[in-house]
């Protein structure tokens, strides 16, 4: 791609550099941008720079925030002691946009993956372990990816908790084999949370 101006060209590289925008598409977006007002512009990057700079990690779930908890963790209508176990924010935004689920949430950051060298000891499960311990959790709902790592966490944790009085379930299997919780529909989502299972009949 032949572009002119080394600016513009350092700009498409950082712009294409974003999940599933290649350089066409890249190319067409700072060409926008260069046709706007420069304060326009400056709204825009300041945007991310705020985020970058003000968007903490939810000390008790492990969720985004602009404060230091969460607002479902601070939220007294929520069930506290069920906890739902997912992998990142968009698996919260998936579910709580069903309005089907009342508990909180508990966010590992990631799945068991060996090929991607990703193991429990890099995962946020030390603290759902000390969750479980407190005797204050009724319920921990593994929600997990139905992929081979997905299933892999779940089997983990389900055998770290279990020696804690908690009840391990799992989404039914209204969510495709081998398909992500994000990209689920809400309402077979929300059938799958609605209908949950002992995490134990899936051993079977």
């Amino acid at each position: 791609m032949n572009i002119p101006s080394r600016y513009i060209e350092e700009a498409v590289e950082q712009m294409a550099s974003l999940p599933g925008v290649g350089k066409k598409t890249a190319l067409r977006l700072v060409l926008h941008l260069l046709k706007q007002e420069e304060s326009d512009v400056k709204r825009f990057s300041d945007a991310f720079t705020r985020m970058k700079k003000e968007v903490k990690t939810c000390s008790s779930c492990g969720n985004i925030s602009d404060g230091e908890i969460c607002e479902i963790c601070l939220n007294p209508r929520r069930d506290h002691s069920v906890i739902c176990v997912v992998e990142d924010l968009r698996d919260i935004m998936a579910i709580e946009a069903t309005s089907s689920f009342k508990g909180i949430y508990h966010v590992l950051g990631g799945i068991i993956s060996p090929m991607e060298g990703i193991g429990p000891s890099d995962l946020n499960i030390p603290s759902l372990l000390e969750k479980a311990r407190t005797g204050e959790v009724h319920e921990i709902i593994l929600a997990l990816n139905a992929t081979m790592e997905g299933d892999t966490t779940n089997f983990y944790l389900y055998k770290k908790l279990k020696e804690f009085p908690v009840i391990i379930s799992t989404l039914s299997r209204g969510v495709a084999v081998g398909s992500e919780l994000h990209y689920a529909d809400e309402l077979t989502l929300s059938r799958s949370i609605m209908n949950r299972m002992p995490y134990e009949s899936n051993l079977k």
